[in-house]
């Protein structure tokens, strides 16, 4: 089905997932397909953030949250790891202004100390040029895992306590959410896995409680607005209790 046809589904259907969280899985096995070295699959890659950044965009999502270098990544070859750094600065070199054009607001979240100087410049940059867009926000998530995010949140919270900032009675979820980096951000609505591995990957632990899984046979590279458009049919068709049961 063509994706104009999917979209207009979409649109009758009228329930958007105001949030959308991607797994981005399978840049490699791509590549192998391909006889191609893992960094031809990273690259190409690219496409597809582009191809879900526009999508999101004719859907009417609010956010896009993409998985895109977890902190497990760095145990990775150096040579694979300086290849996905270059691959994230060549990103913003490229993407920066027609995101900035696009209403796109560009925001990076995970241990960026991680980072070495000329790409924590890249990040500093796509979030200066893109700050403001109306239309999208775009989370890429760097250098992130799940449980440390977890870990880094108790910390600050025991930090607050310590200090007489926080009594024990206002530790709540409200509080703990403030101290994660996707402070002040709704929880996903749906999240997608490409590649047809189901499991979570120490992705948002803790934001996923409710959210809805779509898991996409296609691999990343593969991965354009139609399969996201797809996600999107699959979600309006849940029906979503929140752990309640509808009496009547």
């Amino acid at each position: 089905m063509a994706s104009s046809e999917l979209l207009q589904k979409i649109r009758l259907n009228g329930r958007i997932p105001r949030h959308v969280a991607i797994i981005m899985d399978g840049n490699g096995r791509w590549a192998k397909q391909r006889n191609l070295p893992r960094a031809a699959g990273h690259k190409r890659g690219i496409v597809a953030v582009r191809e879900s950044v526009e999508g999101a965009l004719d859907a009417g999502i609010e956010i896009l949250t993409l998985f895109a270098f977890s902190t497990d990544n760095w145990q990775r070859p150096r040579s694979e790891v300086l290849a996905l750094m270059g691959l994230l600065r060549l990103y913003v070199s490229k993407e920066t202004q027609k995101l900035r054009e696009q209403g796109c607001e560009v925001h990076v979240l995970g241990d960026l100390d991680a980072l070495d100087a000329s790409t924590t410049k890249s990040v500093e940059f796509i979030t200066t040029e893109t700050a403001g867009g109306m239309h999208l926000r775009l989370n890429l998530m760097i250098s992130y895992c799940g449980r440390e995010e977890i870990l880094r949140a108790c910390r600050q919270m025991m930090k607050r306590a310590a200090s007489g900032d926080l009594l024990a009675e206002e530790f709540d979820e409200a509080s703990f959410e403030a101290a994660l980096f996707t402070a002040g951000l709704p929880d996903p609505d749906l999240m997608i896995r490409t590649s047809g591995e189901s499991r979570l990957s120490n992705f948002m632990l803790w934001q996923v409680a409710y959210t809805e899984l779509h898991i996409a046979s296609v691999l990343w590279p593969d991965f354009s607005r139609e399969d996201l458009f797809r996600a999107v049919l699959d979600y309006q068709e849940r029906d979503r209790r929140f752990g309640r049961v509808t009496v009547g």
